[in-house]
């Protein structure tokens, strides 16, 4: 028997609240250890596309397949999830992945600077379009004191 939309979604955001994820289909080698040496790097929950989702699908699935894909963002993916929605931006800079360390500054700044958010609404997410998926300049935070 499938599960509803609506109980993946509240045991997905049960879950994964307060949560990140990354979202990928492989990595250049040595990107995760250099990832684990960044602040926080090794608190984010990874999703690989090359291994074929659960059937019937596991809450994490169900998101990542059914409703973050279908948004056909550049991968990889940091996902933010908060208590009611997700915060999507992709992490590729130029041709190729950015670098690890970038992530953190991504992360500060999902909030206002993302691609793509969908909102809980009963048993379906709702998408919000943000910034323009050719813009992916990270803002960092810099600045004198005088």
């Amino acid at each position: 028997m499938l599960e509803s939309s609506d109980s993946l979604l509240d045991r997905f955001f049960t879950r994964f609240a307060r949560r990140s994820i990354i979202v990928h289909a492989g990595f250049a080698e040595g990107y995760f250890g250099e990832l684990l040496e960044q602040p926080g790097g090794g608190g984010h929950f990874r999703v690989d596309l090359r291994i074929a989702a659960s059937t019937p699908p596991s809450p994490m699935d169900w998101v990542v397949h059914k409703q973050v894909l279908p948004l056909e963002l550049p991968v990889p993916l940091l996902i933010q999830v908060d208590e009611d929605c997700l915060y999507i931006r992709h992490l590729v800079q130029g041709k190729s992945t950015g670098h690890p360390s970038e992530i953190l500054w991504m992360m500060d700044a999902i909030r206002e600077r993302y691609h793509a958010r969908l909102l809980r609404s009963g048993a379906s997410l709702l998408v919000e379009r943000g910034m323009d998926t050719s813009d992916n300049r990270i803002d960092y935070d810099f600045y004198n004191e005088s």
